[in-house]
């Protein structure tokens, strides 16, 4: 069976059999597979028109998607979580919203879900061909042909968050069952490794105040992140503590080198219990920070990029990159530069193609009054290290006459094509998005220029 992120559920689907009954089962030939196995196939298979041999094999499918969805053990006996579903078994919808949490947060369901969401944003039809390639973009993957997502689809249909066959999310109801906002598993997605770092093991420490310094050894040690110790409160406490999720208070010890650690605690935005589980769930996909950038309207970026606030600029300058390179479908592959790091002023992403021949793009978005002949320079240089064969540069502000004269003379001297986008193409992208196809146009006719073969 090809690997899966998702879980097999072939024959453990609610519109095959009841959950609470399955269990009931299980408690009861708890230990035995086999007598468990049987009394699947008598209750729910025997009426297949198939031969005996196949109605086992659907018995057995139905055992392991238990075991799959974290029901059952290998051994037959209820899981731990098995054990308080069935405790639920009177009271149906809080057995179903208890499911649906542990679907949602340890089974990458929550991952699917915001999968759908952004296809949808974008127009797209969720089916199963176009959501496999849109969840192993996010690194999760099924197999060809299976039916994973829909029969997790079933699942969250008992608890109310899925209310159609073609997907349509209660979003409300989805975040009473997370137990947080949309807003909130935004701002989670977007923070650094070291803030997530912090932030769960503040969250595994328990309820009391801590020493920050503390807090940062004990994560260093527990999630092998490197902390910036003389920087820790500008670069994780305060960004914490300005998006409400600890409270932080100077404190008077002073450690061996004179500094003070502040008292730092959680504040109530997000349930101790769901700290862990939430990051851990948004992190187990490639680059969770995605999706808030992708699905911010062109116009909000623009604002945003004249924010007072430096880490509004930052992420609204990488979210510009984005933005533009999604209008021609290039995938992302990595940030090399944040914009916040950099006071909101530039940002370095690499996006790569693989439409008739491969590709990788090194875009540089600059957020200053003019792009000079360095800031082209900077990134031409580092081709040979990335191996790209387009250099974008795109500008809020303009392009001076010597950036332009560097980049003629490099598209002349070698087999680079460098691009400039400047306010004037931003202005013209806002009214009307499919500008930008006219803008690489202009660049590509003005490169093929440069580069004719005199023969």
């Amino acid at each position: 069976m090809a690997k899966s992120d998702l879980p097999f559920g072939s024959e453990f689907s609610p519109s095959q059999i009841d959950l609470i009954r399955i269990l009931e089962m299980a408690q009861e030939h708890s230990g035995d597979w086999h007598a468990l196995e049987d009394s699947i196939r008598q209750e729910y298979f025997d009426s297949h028109p198939t031969s005996e041999y196949n109605r086992r094999k659907l018995a057995n499918n139905c055992k392991l998607g238990m075991i799959a969805y974290g029901v059952l053990t290998r051994g037959g006996h209820l899981t731990e979580f098995g054990k308080e579903l069935f405790s639920l078994k009177e009271t149906p919808d809080k057995l179903y919203e208890l499911f649906a949490r542990h679907i949602l947060l340890n089974l990458k369901g929550l991952i699917v879900l915001q999968t759908v969401q952004d296809m949808q944003v974008h127009g797209e039809k969720v089916e199963l061909r176009k959501l496999r390639e849109w969840l192993k973009e996010r690194g999760v993957r099924f197999p060809r042909g299976g039916k994973h997502p829909s029969i997790m689809r079933l699942w969250l249909e008992k608890a109310g968050i899925v209310t159609s066959a073609d997907w349509q999310i209660d979003t409300q109801r989805l975040e009473e069952v997370v137990g947080a906002s949309s807003k909130t598993l935004d701002e989670l997605s977007m923070f650094t490794v070291e803030q997530k770092a912090f932030l769960k093991t503040l969250a595994n420490l328990g309820g009391s105040s801590y020493w920050s310094n503390e807090v940062e050894k004990l994560a260093a040690t527990t999630y092998g992140v490197k902390f910036d110790e003389k920087n820790l409160p500008k670069t994780v406490l305060y960004p914490l503590e300005r998006n409400g999720y600890i409270s932080l208070e100077r404190g008077t010890k002073a450690s061996g080198r004179g500094a003070k650690p502040f008292r730092v605690w959680l504040s109530k935005k997000v349930h101790t219990a769901l700290v862990v589980p939430l990051i851990e769930c948004l992190e187990s996909q490639v680059h969770p920070d995605l999706r808030p950038l992708l699905r911010k309207p062109f116009m909000e970026i623009l604002k945003d990029l004249s924010a007072r606030d430096k880490h509004i600029k930052g992420l609204a300058l990488e979210a510009l990159g984005f933005y533009l390179m999604r209008l021609i479908d290039l995938k992302y592959v990595a940030t090399r530069l944040r914009g916040e790091t950099t006071g909101g002023a530039e940002v370095d992403l690499i996006f790569e193609g693989a439409r008739l021949l491969f590709s990788r793009w090194q875009i540089q978005c600059k957020n200053t009054k003019v792009v000079s002949l360095d800031d082209v320079a900077k990134e031409v240089g580092l081709t040979f290290q990335l191996k790209s064969n387009v250099v974008m540069v795109i500008s809020t502000g303009s392009i001076s006459s010597e950036a332009r004269k560097y980049a003629q003379q490099v598209m002349r001297t070698t087999n680079l094509n460098v691009v400039l986008l400047d306010s004037a193409d931003l202005e013209k992208i806002a009214k009307t998005p499919t500008h930008i196809a006219d803008a690489l146009n202009r660049e590509a006719i003005y490169a093929m220029k440069i580069k004719k073969l005199d023969l």
